[in-house]
C-alpha cells in the first residue's frame, strides 16, 4: 500500500501517553491475548467482556501519567493510520455526495493501555471499536502486533481493513441501520439477537470492500497483494475459526461475526461491486 508522503487525517485525538499500564483483572499476557480473541468473537460492546462500562462494574483507578516516548515504528504507524483515516473520509464524502448525504467524519483516537469513551472505559485488550455515543474509534496501535503475530493476519492493508471495518460502523450509525438493528436485537431472543450482530459485522466488512474499491480508482494506492492482505484478514477473524483455536470446536448459534468464509466474502463483494446498496447482510442472513 503507498501511503508515505500523502495526506493525513486532522481527526485523529492522540492519547497515547495519557493511559498506563492498567491490569485487566489480574490477567497476564496469554490471558490478555484470549480477551483480545474474545473481542472478535463475541461481538457487541467489547467493554462488556471486561466488566468496565459505567455501573456494570469498579471504575478505573489508581495511576499517574507516566513519560511515553513513542519509537519510530509506533509513529510510522500513527501516520499510516492517520493517512488511512483520510483516505476513508474522501471516500466516503464522496459516496454521500453521490446519495444526496452529508458524510459527517468521525475522530480516531489513538491511546496505549487505557482511556476514556463515551461507551466506557477503553482498554488495549478489547481491541479495536466504535462507539457511537461518541462516534469515535478507539485504536490502540499494539493491537496491529497482536494481529500479525497472534492471528497471522500481518501487512499495512490488513491494518488498513481494520480501519475500514470501524469505520463501516460509523457508515451504519449515519444511515441508521446501527441504531435500528441495536433496537431490534434489545426486542428479540438471544439466537436472533446474534444473527443481527452477524448482519452488523458483515455489513461493515462489505463496506470496508467498498472502501477499498474506491481508494483504488480515487488515489492507484493498492494492489492485489494488498486484497489478499485484507481478505487474510477477514478470515482470520471469523467465528468457526477463532472458536475452533480457543475450543476445539465452533458453535454457530453463538457467532456474532460471521464465518471467516462469510467475513472473507463480504469483504470481496464490496470491494468487487464498490456499490453501497450490494451490502444487504440481514436478507442473507434471514432468508
Amino acid at each position: 500500500m503507498q501511503w508515505q508522503g500523502r495526506r493525513g487525517s486532522a481527526n485523529v485525538e492522540d492519547r497515547r501517553g495519557q493511559g498506563g499500564g492498567l491490569p485487566v483483572g489480574g490477567l497476564g499476557c496469554g490471558g490478555t491475548i484470549i480477551v483480545v480473541v474474545l473481542f472478535w468473537l463475541f461481538g457487541g460492546n467489547p467493554l462488556q467482556l471486561l466488566g468496565l462500562l459505567e455501573g456494570s462494574g469498579p471504575g478505573v483507578t489508581g495511576g499517574s501519567v507516566q513519560s511515553y516516548t513513542p519509537s519510530a515504528e509506533q509513529d510510522s504507524l500513527a501516520r499510516f493510520v492517520s493517512v488511512v483515516l483520510a483516505d476513508t473520509e474522501d471516500v466516503w464524502t464522496d459516496i454521500f455526495h453521490g446519495i444526496g448525504r452529508t458524510y459527517r467524519k468521525p475522530v480516531l483516537v489513538l491511546f496505549d493501555g487505557y482511556t476514556t469513551s463515551a461507551c466506557g472505559t477503553a482498554q488495549s485488550a478489547t481491541g479495536p471499536f466504535y462507539c457511537s455515543e461518541d462516534e469515535k474509534i478507539y485504536l490502540d496501535l499494539s493491537f496491529f502486533d497482536q494481529m500479525a503475530n497472534q492471528l497471522h493476519a500481518g501487512g499495512e492493508f490488513a491494518y488498513a481493513y481494520v480501519i475500514a471495518h470501524e469505520v463501516g460502523h460509523h457508515v451504519q450509525k449515519l444511515l441508521g441501520t446501527l441504531d435500528q438493528v441495536n433496537s431490534m436485537r434489545a426486542r428479540t431472543d438471544q439466537a436472533s439477537g446474534n444473527r443481527l450482530s452477524v448482519g452488523l459485522e458483515l455489513q461493515a466488512d462489505f463496506y470496508a470492500g467498498v472502501w477499498a474499491r474506491h481508494t483504488q480508482t480515487l488515489f492507484r494506492n493498492i494492489d492485489e497483494r494488498d486484497i489478499a492482505d485484507a481478505l487474510n484478514a477477514a478470515s482470520a477473524i471469523g467465528d468457526d475459526r477463532l472458536q475452533e483455536q480457543a475450543q476445539g470446536y465452533s458453535v454457530p448459534d453463538s457467532f456474532t461475526h460471521g464465518t471467516s468464509q462469510e467475513r472473507h466474502d463480504w469483504f470481496y463483494r464490496g470491494y468487487q461491486t464498490g456499490d453501497i446498496s450490494q451490502g444487504n447482510t440481514f436478507e442473507h442472513l434471514f432468508n
